[in-house]
């Protein structure tokens, strides 16, 4: 509980006017208090840059210096002993942790905070989303505006990014990872918005996602081989489809042997296997608005550096026009992902990107290159019930008669719902074969691709 609640708690359960006045006096000073300890600790910190890396430490200076800003400043503000308690560690969470949110960050089962202002804070837990309650039962909630920027504060800083008036809108990760979106005032009408979205400290493997329902381990076993055999892959879905998840899992089928290079807006993949690994990412404009460096930009730089393979994190823009060049001159096997709501439709954003690139193609030559750029579509979806899976597998043929040929191989069919609520169904393969198999039939897998019945989940 923190030290506001107790407060809240005692005030309500005061009797007589004068100590409820008292208690309400109290807890007015507390966001003072804990800033003017705040304050001194970091000053301290200028002082011994090691203070806030030892916890223990930290905490005894933290109460040494409520001792004394009690008994000066803040002389009404007579906390028991457990109050000083939680206040430290509160103090503590701010300064090293993410503040109140900093139980939530460790969290491993909760997969996105949405912090809507300061009284507003929803959770994602396995695919459910609900309001964030402290361990009273309480909604969880910011004492003020000011401790809310404070955390964005600390979440943009080590990255170089900024956020004001000026620039109320960044894109930045945490420490481990986890993707953060952030939108301040004027832009937002109800005050500071933080959306994190985590990515487990160790990325979930195939096998990982077999086991959760996203797909059987056959499909799982084929699309390793099209790994292996250097398929260029487009993992499409909307918004927490999983499709960053999936992208990485994918990835750690490359063979250890290669060279990887990633380009990403934030950096979220985890390819942890390959050795001859380059990351990339992107930068934002300075204070001046100038030194922005886009994904294009290290898209065209990656081609320079001799890659076996390019993974682009997510094409957004016009930076689809080099990935696609890519795949079109020896980097075989490249991987992204996008956004769209089915494999079909991810051929026309494509289109629509290669057009935001500046560059005047006719649309035949754009269908052309994706056609011969893009081979296999896996398409992924979240269902009502909170689970990701597999919902389309689909091939690009070839360009025929001014359209892209597009062929389902697998989808999702619906089975009904069990006991829990869970949607089952399975992904059924369509009875069309794969009709490129140039690069199937080169790493010796044999002359036909699978059985249709081998690969139903």
């Amino acid at each position: 509980m923190r030290v506001e609640e107790a407060i809240r708690q005692k005030k309500a359960g005061a009797t007589g006017e004068g100590p409820a006045e008292g208690r309400a006096q109290e807890t007015v000073q507390l966001p003072e208090l804990k800033q003017a300890v705040r304050e001194r600790i970091i000053e301290q910190n200028k002082k011994d840059q090691q203070l806030l890396s030892q916890p223990e430490l930290l905490r005894q200076v933290i109460w040494k210096v409520l001792e004394e800003e009690s008994e000066s400043r803040f002389g009404h503000a007579l906390l028991t002993l457990e109050e000083k308690r939680t206040m430290v560690e509160e103090i503590v969470q701010q300064l090293v942790g993410y503040g109140i949110i900093d139980p939530l960050v460790k969290n491993e089962q909760i997969t996105e905070i949405m912090i809507n202002g300061i009284e507003r804070i929803f959770i994602e837990e396995k695919g459910r989303m609900r309001r964030a309650m402290t361990e009273k039962g309480a909604p969880l909630q910011f004492e003020s505006e000011s401790e809310l920027l404070h955390l964005i504060e600390k979440i943009v800083a080590p990255i170089n990014r900024k956020v004001d008036e000026s620039d109320p809108i960044v894109d930045a990760r945490l420490a481990d990872g986890s993707r953060v979106n952030v939108v301040i005032r004027p832009i937002s009408l109800s005050g500071p918005i933080v959306t994190i979205r985590k990515f487990p400290e160790n990325p979930y493997t195939m096998q990982e996602l077999v086991e959760l329902g996203a797909l059987s381990p056959q499909i799982a076993e084929w699309l390793e081989k099209l790994i292996c055999a250097r398929y260029n892959i487009v993992v499409s879905g909307g918004t927490g489809s999983g499709k960053t998840t999936f992208l990485n899992a994918l990835s750690m089928f490359i063979p250890q042997t290669e060279r990887v290079i990633t380009v990403e807006d934030a950096a979220e993949l985890k390819v942890t296997h390959i050795e001859n690994l380059v990351r990339l990412e992107t930068r934002p404009p300075n204070v001046e608005g100038k030194g922005a460096i886009a994904i294009r930009d290290l898209v065209r730089t990656a081609l320079r550096m001799r890659p076996d393979r390019i993974v682009v994190g997510e094409v957004r823009g016009g930076e689809a026009v080099d990935m696609l060049q890519a795949m079109n001159t020896g980097h075989d096997g490249s991987l992204t992902t996008g956004h769209a709501n089915s494999a079909r439709d991810m051929l026309s954003r494509l289109e629509t990107m290669v057009l935001m690139s500046g560059l005047e193609l006719p649309l035949p030559a754009i269908r052309r290159q994706i056609a011969s750029a893009v081979e296999i579509i896996v398409h992924l979806g979240r269902l009502r019930d909170g689970s990701r899976k597999v919902l389309q597998i689909s091939e690009i043929r070839d360009y025929v008669d001014g359209e892209i040929e597009c062929v389902d191989l697998f989808r999702w069919r619906m089975e009904g719902m069990d006991e829990d609520g869970r949607l089952r169904g399975a992904l059924v393969p369509t009875g069309e074969p794969v009709m490129q198999m140039e690069k199937w039939l080169s790493r010796g897998y044999g002359e036909t691709m699978f059985e249709a019945e081998e690969l139903r989940c």
